[in-house]
């Protein structure tokens, strides 16, 4: 990449995709938080000077700052454009990931320090808080499936002023249902060990988030392409409202960007090994996993490679899933497919919602045909996507109207999940630069295996004549 240069309109278009994500992002970066009031705020450790310079607050005037200094930079590159019109790939990258970081890092370490300054029912996120309990409880031998989280100091967090009640205890739902995939726990666990402040499972997603930016510079495609394209994954919103906030998605997400991008090199087996922790980390993720095949077979991946690439796919689901099915397999299914569907009560914005608000449904806690919507709409849509692939980028556009369509129609619909249809597009653009490279780029890997030279995004068969 070092060698790589982008000039003239590409220097524009790059800066002005940064610009326009530190504008839409500056006037709502914070905003939404939980208004916690806890008793007291003491600030310690690495990221006390932080919480110092935010008035022991949520300071939204701090943050909104580093993202006008993101701004600023942009301007400032501009001018720098206005006479150097060629970019060599370590400058134009430098520029983009300051960018990026000035946009993504404040809010989230603002969080973990006032969270390590007060207690942790503070400053969170009952999912991740969750989650990291999840961890402590399989690094302690106990099953995070069927466990009663009414005693654990989950209970407090939805008081927002660390106090609690029976009524909590008893009616919050979610104190009773641990509803995330095996993967988090196992990730949770690992990070644990981590010393405070760090072991918060935020900072996992933070760094989860920065690595989509790595991972989509990773295809083979032109820098010009890659480097907006790689900001506008890591540095839209929706994945920086979810890395502070505490929607632990980005790891999936990466795990799926990741498993494209080794795709498009050869690396089929790992790539498909990724695929299945994807799956493991959320269980969106298999919404790629038919796109993922078709795109195998249009890069005609012999048989044998196919097989390996099954079996470790197969491999890494047994593995970091098993275990838990062994240990309680009701427990396992009721935590994370039946709360989910039909036991969660309605919320969010999609077809749930509509139908409730226009009262085809009566009851926000009542059934919701979740499932038949699946046979009769999305599997249908799925399927016709799938014939119409007939290239890469097809798989990703695919990717992105298929997950949409599987999120609208569940019962609940957080604006969280809206990152999963955006990272399709973004996987869409990628897949696309990679194929509409000239014919004469030379090859950027070794097939999987079999030590056969593909070009990116051209089918093996094709390579070899």
């Amino acid at each position: 990449m070092t060698r790589e240069r982008i000039e003239g309109g590409a220097v524009w278009v790059l800066l002005g995709v940064l610009a326009a994500l530190g504008l839409v992002t500056m006037p709502y970066i914070g905003a939404d938080a939980w208004p916690f009031e806890p008793t007291s705020v003491e600030p310690r450790g690495i990221l006390g000077p932080l919480v110092r310079a935010a008035d022991d607050e949520w300071d939204l005037g701090l943050l909104r700052s580093a993202a006008v200094l993101s701004i600023l930079l942009v301007a400032v590159a501009a001018a720098v454009a206005v006479r150097i019109r060629s970019w060599g790939a370590l400058a134009a990258t430098a520029v983009t990931l300051c960018v990026v970081g000035l946009l993504l890092v404040p809010a989230v370490l603002l969080q973990v320090g006032l969270r390590d300054a007060t207690a942790p029912w503070f400053h969170t996120n009952d999912s991740t808080y969750q989650i990291e309990l999840g961890g402590d409880l399989l690094l302690d031998g106990d099953n995070p499936y069927g466990h009663d989280y009414s005693f654990s100091g989950l209970e407090r967090f939805y008081e927002l002023d660390g106090t609690v009640s029976e009524d909590t205890r008893e009616e919050q739902v979610a104190l009773r249902h641990f509803a995330y995939f095996p993967g988090t726990v196992v990730t949770a666990a690992a990070w644990r060990l981590l010393p405070r402040p760090f072991d918060d499972y935020r900072v996992f997603v933070l760094l989860a988030t920065l690595g989509l930016f790595a991972a989509v510079l990773l295809f083979p495609a032109p820098l010009e392409w890659r480097l907006p394209l790689a900001a506008a994954a890591a540095a839209n919103p929706m994945a920086i409202r979810a890395a502070w906030f505490g929607n632990a998605d980005a790891p999936s997400l990466l795990c799926v960007v990741l498993a494209f991008a080794l795709l498009t090199r050869s690396r089929y087996v790992l790539a498909a090994a990724l695929l299945a922790a994807a799956i493991t980390l959320k269980q969106f993720a298999i919404a790629a996993v038919p796109f993922f095949v078709v795109a195998l077979l249009l890069r005609g991946v012999p048989r044998p490679t196919l097989v390996r690439a099954g079996a470790a796919f197969a491999g890494v689901l047994a593995v970091i899933t098993i275990p838990f099915a062994v240990a309680d397999p009701q427990a396992l299914w009721d935590d994370t497919i039946e709360y989910g569907a039909q036991t969660y009560r309605i919320v969010g914005y999609g077809l749930s919602a509509l139908l409730l608000n226009l009262g085809v449904i009566d009851d926000r806690w009542g059934p919701y045909p979740f499932t038949l919507l699946v046979v009769l709409v999305w599997l249908p849509f799925t399927g016709w996507l799938l014939w119409r692939q007939r290239s890469l980028w097809l798989g990703g556009a695919g990717f992105a109207a298929s997950i949409f369509m599987l999120v609208f129609l569940g019962r609940v619909f957080q604006r969280s999940y809206v990152l999963w249809p955006l990272i399709g597009i973004v996987l869409a653009g990628v897949l696309y630069a990679v194929e509409r490279r000239s014919p004469l780029a030379p090859a950027s890997a070794h097939a999987d295996d079999d030590g056969a030279r593909e070009r990116p995004g051209v089918p093996s068969e094709v390579a070899r004549r």
